[in-house]
């Protein structure tokens, strides 16, 4: 049956009968199918863990909502159901729609994603995994080419560019926390006839692109005038192409490709990274200079943002800026309403860095950052000793027993060996190696309850100044002292 299957896709297969087997599953689900998914492909892990969601996450939430069963030896050997060989169906045919030989393990994850009403393909969904954004990604970059000729069949403009609107349907970005009037005047700026370039002018740290995200994910969700609603936000930063031109000599041909792809494309906002900052740098064109045709033209459509110094500037230098550009002034919230931004974000910093934010690091990472934090503004810097302190308090929870390391090192072994195993078909041992592997897992369970290294760490008052302490470069003492004075 497995005869087309890569080894990867086969290794697959046998992790979620493994996992069927310890759930005490009669059959293979989908869900063992995605658990196996996500044991065997870094690449398909990473993206989940990009989505917000660890393995261990996942395996949870399925426990959760599967009856508890006793678990079933690994030498029985467990059907599939019928929902996973509908999966396996649509995976071959998946393959066979990119002129694929062999199923892999990315077939699988598009069999999944078609069994749209299975639990599997409902979680994959919530966290952003979408059917046709995969089966595209997919279809560009594994045709059986090598990986530089992947890379040279791409359009240049989708090398320099990120997609904003797609990172919003894969759930990349940071929700946009309050600044709904800023955003609503950015909408309708772009839905203007003439000066329909926003450009956001705002002190560092007050959260412009925020509002540049929460743009993105408004077109993503359709809540958007009709105007908008095929728009794509491409986010695009010409430094690297402008460093392949030295001063004084003419403009690099990739610059023009780049140049040329923005006009003929539909639909587009491009989004220019501090392209007011950008004046002439020792001869050179600036980024203005190069897209003035294709805004005056109505070619491209502009949201950019600048610092209220460097837009006045080149206001100045630059007439034309004036006629085409229309300012949204975006200022620093008060602190109450930093508070309410740093209690919407806090979530995604606890999921990256594996750890807890209480209300008062919250509060104090506000306190602190405008005591002692000069050049930036709320909520930007606030969020920057959340981030700091995060790592601060995850590599405390780090440290582990040498008792928890030596296990975990024999555990990789075993699963090392279990996956040679598979690989050359050797399955009597690599259920042997299955069976030592769970048992080396439950007596690493109970290591890690013994030293309590399941808790999440908390971030607390102390990792707070302590990174204020390190960024500023202000006594510890001293910023304790000002914090029991206040």
């Amino acid at each position: 049956m497995f005869e087309r299957y890569t080894e990867k896709a086969r290794r697959v297969i046998f992790f979620a009968r493994y996992e069927a087997s310890q759930f005490g599953s009669r059959y293979i689900e989908t869900d063992h199918l995605l658990l196996g998914l996500l044991r065997e492909d870094r690449d398909i892990a990473n993206r989940v863990a990009r989505s917000g969601a660890s393995a261990e996450t996942i395996r949870n939430q399925i426990r959760a909502r599967t009856p508890g069963g006793k678990k079933i030896p690994t030498s029985v050997d467990l059907p599939l159901s019928e929902e996973c060989k509908r999966v396996l169906f649509n995976a071959a045919e998946e393959a066979d729609r990119l002129s694929h030989k062999q199923i892999g393990s990315q077939h699988l994850l598009l069999g999944l994603l078609r069994e749209q009403e299975c639990p599997a393909a409902k979680t994959l969904q919530e966290l952003g995994l979408q059917l046709e954004t995969l089966r595209a990604e997919f279809a560009r970059g594994e045709t059986g080419t090598t990986a530089s000729a992947a890379v040279a069949s791409k359009s240049l403009l989708s090398v320099v560019t990120r997609d904003l609107t797609e990172a919003a349907a894969k759930n990349e970005l940071d929700p946009l926390i309050d600044r709904q009037d800023e955003l609503e005047h950015v909408i309708s700026a772009l839905c203007r006839r003439t000066r329909n370039n926003p450009v956001l002018i705002g002190e560092p740290g007050v959260g412009k692109t925020a509002i540049v995200h929460g743009l993105a994910q408004r077109i993503r969700s359709g809540k958007v005038p009709p105007r908008l609603e095929s728009k794509r936000l491409l986010n695009l930063e010409f430094s690297p192409l402008m460093a392949l031109t030295r001063a004084g000599e003419p403009l690099d041909d990739r610059v023009f490709a780049v140049l040329n792809e923005l006009a003929d494309t539909a639909n587009l906002i491009v989004c220019l990274q501090d392209a007011f900052a950008k004046a002439n740098i020792q001869g050179r064109l600036n980024t203005f200079e190069l897209v003035k045709p294709l805004i005056t033209q109505g070619k491209v459509q502009c949201l950019t943002s600048a610092i209220p110094g460097d837009y006045r500037k080149a206001i100045q230098e630059e007439m034309w800026l004036k006629t085409w550009f229309n300012p949204v002034e975006i200022q620093p919230p008060d602190e109450a309403t930093a508070l309410t931004i740093l209690t919407g974000v806090k979530q995604r910093y606890e999921q990256i860095h594996n750890v807890l934010y209480t209300d008062e690091a919250l509060q104090h990472a506000i306190y602190h950052s405008q005591r002692f934090i000069q050049g930036r503004c709320l909520p930007g810097k606030a969020i920057d000793l959340l981030d700091e302190a995060g790592v601060v308090a995850a590599r405390r929870a780090a440290a582990r027993p040498e008792e928890v390391i030596e296990l975990e090192q024999r555990l990789k072994s075993i699963e090392d060996r279990m996956k040679n195993a598979i690989s050359t078909h050797a399955f009597d041992k690599a259920r042997s190696y299955s069976d030592e592997e769970r048992k080396a897992r439950e007596e690493l369970q109970h290591l890690r309850a013994k030293h309590n290294l399941d808790v999440l760490s908390t971030v607390t008052l102390d990792d707070i100044e302590s990174v204020v302490s390190r960024l500023t470069g202000a006594p510890l003492e001293t910023i304790r002292q000002e914090r029991r004075h206040s």
